[in-house]
């Protein structure tokens, strides 16, 4: 069972006295050693409840805006979308949620989620300046409360939490700036501000001429962070499922509309598969075993796991795209997305096992390669029947997986 360490280490900039006479007197991490130290709580929940419809506007978006423009655009908008809420994610791992002040601000979050969420579809439109005010809200308003929340209760932590709080603020100008500009400079100016956001990260948020106390070496919930990981991941294919039935019920009932649904629901069931049946638990094993727990985290699921949502999405859109044209003239955006969707997806799943168990799984490069196989043979077939040759090479390789874990003798419970 891990959670955050204490530390006595000093720190360059843990003697703010302002920032200690408004911290928190009464500590709200979560307590060490009781069944509420890797519980999911159910307000975590709530708060993953707006990114549903955050996740279908972005479905939406991608797929009226099929340009390599639009998909640049659109990879701007998942990747921020993933920073929000694994950020998030990332508080609560160390905050208790039961706790009536953190639980507060996980509703106000929520509020500000969903204004996010009501904006994503014209934000590089009228509505680009709502989206930057209440995206750089959410993220700089959690990490004060992170600051506050940490001040007297654990040094190291809110050393950190400062220095994530100024890389935040810094992006967030770009963010806000990008908003005012021109729609020509709007995205630049934010993949400038998601560069910034990503690259501190992934620096171990160090400021020049200033001592940082490590990241990687964070002692986190394992089990915490890959069920919440876990959960995120059946959200964005229950959005798939969300996006599939409303387009199959916007058109009149037909067999190629019913095989096109069929189709989605293969890919979902695949995608759960390859997901849940043997991989899901090797996250939360590697985290739990290892010296450096923070760095399987930053790796595995705040970069990795952003390849899979966006794979899920990507898919999403390319199930629209068959219930809509199953037997129309094959496009180039249109192959993209029924071959890149599971495609992205593989590699996510490659990445993150390699991560956490340092193993490369033959069924995954084999599927890789196939599905490179199906974007050059796209020129010749219909939209239903890539999407048809994709389905059937996730589920062999759903299917490979799990045959290889039961030979070996790896049980249900260990599976992972």
């Amino acid at each position: 069972m891990s959670r955050p360490v204490k530390t006595t280490q000093q720190h360059p900039l843990e003697h703010r006295g302002w920032i200690l006479r408004l911290g928190f007197h009464r500590s709200l991490l979560r307590p060490a050693d009781s069944e509420r130290s890797d519980r999911v709580t159910y307000i975590e929940l709530f708060f993953d409840l707006i990114f549903v419809f955050a996740l279908t506007q972005l479905s939406r978006y991608l797929y009226a805006n099929q340009s390599w423009g639009g998909a640049l655009e659109s990879i701007i908008l998942v990747l921020a979308l993933w920073w929000l809420w694994v950020y998030t994610t990332w508080v609560t791992n160390w905050l208790d949620p039961a706790r009536l002040p953190v639980r507060g601000v996980v509703i106000m979050l929520s509020l500000v989620g969903l204004v996010i969420s009501t904006s994503i579809y014209d934000s590089f439109g009228d509505q680009g300046l709502v989206f930057a005010i209440a995206y750089v809200a959410l993220q700089l308003g959690r990490t004060v409360f992170m600051v506050l929340a940490l001040a007297r209760h654990d040094p190291a932590l809110h050393a950190t939490f400062l220095r994530i709080l100024l890389w935040l603020s810094v992006a967030g100008a770009f963010w806000i700036v990008g908003a005012l500009l021109p729609l020509a400079f709007r995205l630049p100016a934010w993949l400038i501000a998601l560069v910034i956001e990503y690259g501190s990260a992934s620096l171990g948020f160090r400021i020049p001429g200033l001592k940082a106390p490590g990241v990687d070496d964070w002692d986190v919930s394992g089990p915490h962070i890959a069920e919440r990981s876990a959960l995120f991941v059946i959200i964005a294919i229950g959005e798939s499922f969300l996006v599939t039935g409303f387009a199959f019920v916007d058109q009149p009932a037909s067999a190629l509309g019913i095989a096109g649904l069929s189709l989605a629901f293969v890919n979902g069931v695949a995608m759960w598969w390859l997901y849940f049946d043997h991989g899901e638990r090797a996250g939360s094993k590697a985290i739990a075993a290892s010296n450096e727990p923070g760095r399987i985290t930053r790796l595995a699921y705040t970069y990795v796991h952003a390849i899979i949502i966006a794979a899920i999405v990507l898919t999403s859109v390319a199930d629209k795209s068959l219930l809509e044209h199953p037997d129309g003239a094959m496009t180039l955006p249109v192959a993209v997305t029924i071959v890149g969707g599971p495609l992205c997806y593989l590699i996510g799943l490659l990445l993150f096992r390699w991560i956490v168990t340092r193993t490369l799984l033959v069924s995954h490069l084999v599927g890789l390669g196939l599905l490179a196989l199906a974007g050059v043979a796209a020129t010749v077939l219909t939209p239903l029947g890539l999407g048809v040759v994709t389905s059937v090479i996730l589920v062999t390789v759903a299917a490979w997986e799990t045959i290889t874990r039961v030979h070996a003798g790896t049980t249900d419970d260990d599976a992972g």
